[in-house]
C-alpha cells in the first residue's frame, strides 16, 4: 500500500466525494417530492392519474438507471435537448428515486386501518385534514427504515454517473487507476470515502426511528 500516494490524490477524493453528496442531496430530496405526490395519487386512487403513475413506476423500477443516463445524455441531444453532465445526473436519480420512493410511502400509507380514515370522516374532517392529522403521523415511523434505505440505494448509485463523464467518486478511481495502476490504494480510498459518506446516514436513520416508535417529538 503506497501511503505517500494516497496521502497526494485525498484531495481529488473530497472534491469528488462533495460532488456526489450535492447531487445526491438534490437527487434524493426531489425524488422524495416526486414520491410523496406519486404516493399520494396511488393512495387516494385519483382516476387516471394512478395508471399513469403506475406504468411510470414500473418502467422506472424495471429500466437500469445506466440506460436511463444514456437516454439523458446521448439521446436527447439528437432530440435537440442538450443537458450537462450534472443535469443528466440529478434527473437520472431522480427519475429512478422517486420511484422507490412512491411504492414506500404508500405501502406506508396503506398500513393505516380504514377504520381510522372513516372516524376522522365521521367527524368532519376533509382529506387532507385526515392525511395530516391521522394519517402521516403514523405512516411516518413505519416509513422511517424503507425511507433510509432508498436514501442509501440512491448514494450508491451515484457511482454509476462516471459514465457520462461526471467526476464522482467512481470517476475518480477509475481515472486513478488508468493513470498511476495504483489500483489497491484507489478502491481503498474508494469504499471508505463511501463509508464515511454512509454510516452518519445509517446512524442518524437509526436514532430518528427510535425516537419516533417510542412517540418522542
Amino acid at each position: 500500500m503506497d501511503f505517500d500516494f494516497i496521502k497526494q490524490v485525498i484531495p481529488l477524493y473530497v472534491d469528488a466525494a462533495f460532488l456526489t453528496l450535492r447531487i445526491g442531496f438534490i437527487g434524493i430530496c426531489l425524488s422524495f417530492l416526486a414520491g410523496l405526490f406519486c404516493a399520494l395519487i396511488r393512495f387516494w386512487k385519483i382516476p387516471v392519474l394512478r395508471h399513469i403513475v403506475r406504468v411510470y413506476i414500473e418502467l422506472s423500477r424495471n429500466t437500469p438507471l445506466l440506460i436511463q443516463l444514456f437516454f439523458l445524455y446521448f439521446a436527447l441531444p439528437r432530440l435537440g435537448i442538450k443537458l450537462s453532465e450534472e443535469q443528466c445526473g440529478i434527473i437520472g436519480l431522480t427519475f429512478l428515486g422517486a420511484s422507490y420512493m412512491a411504492e414506500t410511502i404508500r405501502s406506508a400509507l396503506e398500513t393505516v386501518g380504514k377504520s381510522q380514515l372513516e372516524s376522522g370522516m365521521c367527524i368532519g374532517l376533509n382529506k387532507f385534514q385526515i392525511l395530516r392529522y391521522v394519517v402521516i403521523p403514523q405512516a411516518a415511523v413505519v416509513s422511517v427504515p424503507g425511507l433510509v434505505a432508498n436514501v442509501i440505494f440512491l448514494l450508491k448509485e451515484t457511482s454509476i454517473f462516471s459514465a457520462v463523464a461526471l467526476a464522482d467518486l467512481m470517476f475518480v478511481a477509475k481515472d486513478l487507476i488508468g493513470l498511476y495502476y495504483k489500483t489497491q490504494e484507489s478502491l481503498f480510498l474508494l469504499v471508505v470515502s463511501y463509508f464515511i459518506i454512509l454510516l452518519p446516514i445509517t446512524i442518524a436513520a437509526h436514532y430518528i426511528e427510535k425516537r419516533l416508535k417510542y412517540g418522542h417529538r
